[in-house]
């Protein structure tokens, strides 16, 4: 199990679901507050490259200056006028970023057992180049990188295990250390974003955001163009990279495709983990799951 107290935000209180609309709105006294900065927190398999993709084209559509921010330094480079679009892929903004008055946060998590079971697939055929992790040899793989070596283990329980106890532990550690509650963010889950197919919940947060200068009708028609809900329902408009990494948008694949002899040990080190962060109330999912030879059947 995970240490006492993980899973909780940095004040300690219970990690928040959704953001409330309209809580970005005023300063004490109902004077309306300045926002310039629009800064998008992914983690790894959670709608980072869509969210990429939705926020280049409100770029160029706008002409709205984009960078990724990992260290207080970048910020030097921001602009000083209007508005900015910052990215982080794995919500590990710097505090000065975090601290400034006119920044504002979309952060979006994913349901960690869906998470474990895309990052396995993709993790078996994604192109080494996209990511670096992939082509690291270590000395205890046999001199195999992470890709090949988790290609070369015998059947789909080693490779759940293996991710789960390399790449997915970092993720969900990451998910666990965002500031849940900060007053200028949005916690968002993918699973609500991959249904709201009328793009309601993605234009309140902007609303609420009141971000100077960009034009919220054009930036909610980029996020529907490039969503499996709209324009790229058709596998047939999906470029080769998202195909790569979108086998199924749907949420609870872990229901079917997590098999049981994963999801014991995954409640053991990840239960209070999916219960703070607001996927399970106790450990009875478990027993969802079915064994790895019904799976296969």
């Amino acid at each position: 199990m995970l240490a006492p107290g993980a899973g909780l935000s940095a004040a300690g209180a219970r990690i928040p679901h959704l953001h409330r609309h309209g809580h970005f709105r005023t300063h004490e006294g109902g004077r309306r507050m300045s926002a310039r900065f629009l800064c998008i927190g992914t983690h790894h398999k959670t709608g980072t490259i869509w969210m990429r993709k939705v926020f280049r084209a409100i770029q160029r559509d706008q002409d709205i200056p984009f960078m990724q921010c990992y260290r207080a330094k970048r910020l030097a480079d921001a602009a000083e006028t209007g508005p900015q679009i910052i990215v982080n892929w794995s919500s590990s903004f710097p505090r000065e970023l975090m601290d400034m008055d006119h920044a504002r946060f979309l952060h979006i998590i994913r349901d960690p057992r869906d998470v474990l079971l895309s990052g396995m697939r993709y993790h078996r055929i994604a192109p080494l180049g996209n990511e670096k992790f992939l082509r690291e040899k270590r000395d205890e793989w046999d001199g195999k990188n992470y890709q090949d070596h988790l290609n070369a283990l015998p059947d789909d329980l080693a490779r759940l295990m293996f991710e789960m106890e390399h790449k997915h532990d970092k993720t969900v550690q990451e998910m666990l250390k965002w500031p849940y509650g900060h007053p200028r963010a949005a916690d968002v889950k993918y699973e609500d974003l991959i249904e709201d197919e009328d793009c309601s919940q993605f234009r309140g947060i902007l609303e609420d955001f009141a971000i100077e200068g960009l034009d919220i009708d054009r930036a909610v028609q980029c996020y529907w163009d490039l969503s499996l809900f709209g324009g790229l329902k058709k596998d047939s408009d999906r470029e080769e990279r998202v195909q790569l990494h979108v086998s199924s948008g749907a949420k609870a694949q872990w229901v079917t495709k997590l098999p049981r002899e994963i999801a014991e040990p995954y409640a053991d080190r990840y239960g209070d983990a999916l219960k703070a962060l607001g996927y399970a109330e106790n450990d009875d999912w478990v027993a969802q799951c079915r064994p790895m030879a019904d799976i296969a059947a």
